[in-house]
């Protein structure tokens, strides 16, 4: 199933009761292939991204929490946001922390 089957199907069965989706606990380069310009992606209103790029299973079996590189993070959170201006929100789940939400915020402004 993709995100956009499970989008539809919630919307169908709830005639649309959703306010909106949002992508959470991922890296973007996970999902970001994956989102284009649709009418579902309208749905869509934000991403709590991993600083990681690890799997999730690669992330269970870790002893310490993979940052990153905030600064690319907050870049491709920026690129995110003009490619699909929707996006809104936006914010930091596994291994982000202020130096990562500094950079994201800098580039969603």
């Amino acid at each position: 199933m993709t995100l956009r089957d499970a989008i539809e199907i919630v919307d169908e069965a709830t005639n649309a009761g959703a306010s909106y989706f949002m992508i959470n606990c991922a890296h973007p380069d996970h999902f970001s292939h994956i989102l284009s310009d649709e009418p579902w992606m309208n749905r869509l209103r934000g991403a709590i991204v991993n600083a990681s790029r690890c799997s999730h299973e690669e992330l269970d079996e870790a002893e310490q929490l993979d940052d990153g590189d905030p600064v690319e993070l907050g870049e491709q959170l920026g690129s995110l946001h003009k490619s699909f201006p929707n996006f809104s929100i936006f914010g930091g789940c596994c291994g982000t922390d202020m130096r990562h939400m500094r950079h994201i915020a800098s580039a969603v402004a």
